[in-house]
């Protein structure tokens, strides 16, 4: 029986979980949970499992991983707010499923340094995926890491064009149902330039050996080349039930969690390089993740920033990516990575982006 703390437990990732663990009540018990403002959902979901243990707030969520014992702490949280509990969940000694990719990618070293090996297990279906692919072989014998990416709804569409795109297209997604900031990032391919920089902390492998492919179908999650030429993939419908469940249990899996692939009906998985002059994100992820330190936080922050003010519609959707690279231009990062100075980079850039959004006007 895993003792399990779900941080962010209203929202996707954490409604999901409690599917998982409420089909597998044998292999599953809630010891926590956190939300960040519906207090009435959480409620309902605490009577529903027998949890006493509830907190509404990031804060009041670092503080719930300190004090209640469990196996697994699920961070579902979204954003940067996430790095306090994901840092807890460390320094305790839980298993961190992490879906809060923020707080790795913002917290950097600070989140390596206190992870040990196997600590972190990826709840990201690509991260998921690559981490299933990598069981084929050794690090030595990893060539390049390949995600994937279902190209948002403006795949194929020319840079011009994407200048008129409106708020309501940027959140239909073709193939998940998100939250705003998650939907547009996928949209500007923020998201997957976010996993690049998640890929070379998770795993440790070089930014020119992680490769992004365009796969509109998404059934292939991601996948690993070996030294060999062989390449392993994951794939599966498209259901974060899957990724979840390893989360909570790796390296097992869960039984009848989702529906298999049908191999008995004609399917086409096609596969198409990504356009950088379109969606220039992930090479400018790239550029902050080699940069490090600081740098990681202000593309975050700028960018949050900057889907706000999409869908307020003070700037285009082009705008978006132009003014994260506009702030991370102008970063000056400090020498040395610690909470406060990602607090502080953090909020420069948030003004900065602003400032920028305000004065294009």
């Amino acid at each position: 029986m895993r003792r399990v703390l779900i941080l962010g437990s209203t929202g996707s990732i954490g409604t999901q979980a409690l599917e998982v663990i409420g089909a597998h009540p044998e292999r599953f018990e809630v010891v926590g949970l956190a939300a960040g403002r519906n207090r009435e959902a959480m409620t309902v979901q605490a009577r529903r499992f027998g949890v006493e243990h509830c907190a509404i707030g990031a804060v009041e969520a670092e503080q719930l991983v300190r004090d209640v014992e469990a196996d697994v702490v699920l961070n579902g949280i979204t954003g940067s707010v996430g790095l306090g509990p994901t840092l807890a969940a460390l320094e305790k000694g839980r298993t961190l499923a992490l879906a809060n990719k923020e707080s790795l990618i913002v917290g950097g070293g600070l989140v390596t340094a206190l992870a040990a090996p196997g600590q972190i297990v990826p709840v990201d279906s690509e991260h998921s995926a690559i981490a299933q692919s990598l069981l084929s072989g050794t690090p030595g014998e990893v060539r390049r890491l390949v995600l994937t990416a279902s190209g948002g709804p403006f795949r194929g569409r020319s840079r011009a064009e994407l200048a008129e795109v409106t708020p309501a297209q940027a959140l239909a997604h073709p193939t998940w149902d998100m939250g705003r900031v998650v939907t547009t990032n996928s949209a500007t391919l923020v998201n997957k330039g976010l996993e690049v920089i998640e890929a070379h902390l998770l795993f440790g492998v070089d930014y020119d050996r992680i490769d992004v492919v365009v796969h509109p179908q998404s059934i292939v999650h991601s996948m690993v080349e070996f030294i060999d030429g062989s390449t392993i993939a994951q794939a599966s419908p498209p259901d974060m039930r899957l990724p979840i469940s390893l989360g909570l249990d790796w390296p097992n899996r869960v039984g009848g969690v989702g529906a298999p692939l049908d191999w008995t009906r004609a399917a086409t998985w096609t596969f198409e390089p990504l356009d950088a002059g379109a969606f220039p994100a992930v090479e400018l992820a790239k550029r902050v993740g080699r940069a490090g330190g600081t740098y990681p936080a202000v593309f975050n922050a700028a960018n949050e920033q900057a889907v706000d003010a999409f869908h307020e519609g003070r700037i285009a959707f082009t705008g978006i990516v132009e003014t994260v690279e506009r702030i991370v231009d102008a970063h000056d990062a400090p020498g040395e990575l610690t909470r406060e100075s990602l607090a502080d980079a953090e909020g420069w850039a948030r003004r900065s982006a602003d400032e920028a959004i305000a004065a294009a006007a």
